[in-house]
């Protein structure tokens, strides 16, 4: 990759924030341009720098990485935000993802594995752990029961709700369909509003809970 991914790193452990940036700016394309301890200074780094992924812990002194990210999407900050935490509870992901973060990932992950998720942020992608995605399997199916009837997706738009549960951008959709990036937005578009969801991954957990799209991406 030829571009800088310029990254904010917020966590309120130094040895932490030094291991985690060790196994980012490894990486070649990755440049940690500031640091911080705790979320109001992650929120400040952010509005000063504009960095293109904020990496943010969730537990942290004044603001968790859940209201920064809040507040983020609030002022509409360019940003991809990742959360990196220990904790894989279902309420701190479901309050992550509808607070607009892009990712979330646990701090067990492989340094290859992290690498990866910054440039899918960077991509505008989602990224989300494995072992989040099947924790959570169970709840959305069930929940699923109490949905209220949705307008069924077009052909064309249950291919690019499949691609897109796959991480692909819009760019890399409209080559695997042969359609241009507008068209893909527009169906992209028509997606979320079936759906009532304002973003990729809103999209896709609540086609996870109707049973649309599974754990790997397919669709039935």
């Amino acid at each position: 990759m030829s571009d800088i991914i310029r990254v904010i790193l917020a966590d309120d452990h130094a040895v932490v924030r030094k291991g985690i940036r060790e196994f980012l700016e490894e990486a070649g394309d990755i440049q940690v341009v500031a640091e911080a301890a705790d979320g109001d200074e992650a929120l400040a780094l952010i509005r000063t720098h504009r960095p293109d992924v904020a990496v943010l812990d969730i537990q942290m002194p004044g603001r968790s990485g859940i209201e920064v990210t809040r507040q983020v999407r609030a002022e509409g900050l360019p940003v991809g935000v990742l959360i990196l935490t220990a904790y894989d509870d279902d309420p701190y992901v479901m309050a992550t993802l509808q607070a607009g973060a892009n990712g979330y990932v646990l701090k067990t992950a492989e340094a290859d594995d992290l690498v990866r998720d910054v440039r899918a942020v960077y991509e505008g992608q989602s990224a989300l752990d494995p072992r989040i995605v099947r924790k959570l399997m169970s709840q959305l199916a069930g929940a699923a029961k109490t949905e209220l009837p949705v307008e069924p997706l077009t052909p064309r738009e249950q291919d690019v709700l499949l691609l897109a549960a796959r991480g692909y951008t819009n760019k890399a959709i409209g080559v695997q369909l042969h359609i241009s990036d507008r068209t893909v937005q527009g169906h992209l578009a028509n997606i979320f509003a079936k759906l009532g969801a304002s973003n990729r991954t809103e999209a896709v957990m609540r086609a996870v809970r109707l049973g649309w799209v599974t754990v790997d991406g397919a669709t039935d």
